[in-house]
């Protein structure tokens, strides 16, 4: 059941297809730029958050059922590059869109909002 994730994983960068991947970052906070947020990769995002929930519960799985530490640590690689690819699409679905609209209409909050949160996201 792991590899199933890891294949789907490996097949979306194989093949240049954008795929989502959780962090802990919740989008639905109000902005004070008051323009409307286009996030065209939406429903991309969601998907793939579902299939990380869904390997990070198989990894739950294995360490209940007592499998090797080492296959363990080997899936939660697998999860943490899944969120981090996630970050990545949200990120420039964000400047695509958000970013560029806020240097249009001088928002200098929303850039430094950005900052902040690439600060967070890459430690």
């Amino acid at each position: 059941m792991e590899h199933s994730h890891e294949h789907d994983h490996e097949y979306l960068h194989a093949h240049g297809i954008a795929h989502s991947h959780d962090h802990s970052h919740d989008h639905s906070h109000d902005h004070s730029h008051g323009h409307p947020h286009v996030h065209e990769n939406q429903k991309a995002v969601l998907n793939r958050m579902a299939r990380i929930i869904g390997h990070m519960e198989s990894v739950k799985r294995m360490v209940e059922d007592g499998r090797d530490c080492s296959e363990v640590l080997v899936q939660i690689a697998a999860v943490k590059s899944a969120i981090n690819n996630v970050g990545k699409v949200i990120l420039q679905d964000h400047i695509k869109h958000c970013i560029v609209d806020a240097v249009e209409h001088d928002d200098d909050k929303a850039i430094e909002d950005l900052c902040q949160a690439m600060d967070k996201f890459m430690k």
